[in-house]
């Protein structure tokens, strides 16, 4: 039993539509901050960081891992953002997606 034509189209057009959504991830970033913006970082949707802010006033010799703590609690917000970015654009893609048995949001 192959799939019907329709089907197949529309598993090329989510397909185009899953890769513009991918490219335009990787040219968004998204900003994570700790410490009240004392240390600030940039992350793309391609999971790519862009840059590390750090306020001069946070760097203390005998304190570093108050440092590291921020850095990653700024990270981990970043990363979140970058989660919920990527569910929102992959929750469109599906949309209309027939599928054969009745499932799928476009079922009939």
């Amino acid at each position: 039993m192959g799939m019907s034509r329709d089907l197949m189209q529309q598993m090329q057009k989510m397909q185009e539509r899953l890769a513009r959504a991918q490219e335009q991830l990787s040219s968004t970033s998204v900003e994570g901050s700790a410490g009240g913006g004392a240390v600030t970082v940039a992350v793309t949707g391609g999971l790519r960081v862009q840059s590390v802010k750090i306020a001069p006033e946070v760097v203390d010799p005998g304190d570093v891992e108050m440092l590291e703590d921020l850095v990653t609690a700024a990270l981990n917000e970043a990363l979140e953002k970058v989660q919920a970015l990527q569910a929102e654009s992959m929750a469109g893609l599906t949309g209309n997606l027939r599928l054969p048995g009745g499932f799928g949001p476009g079922r009939r």
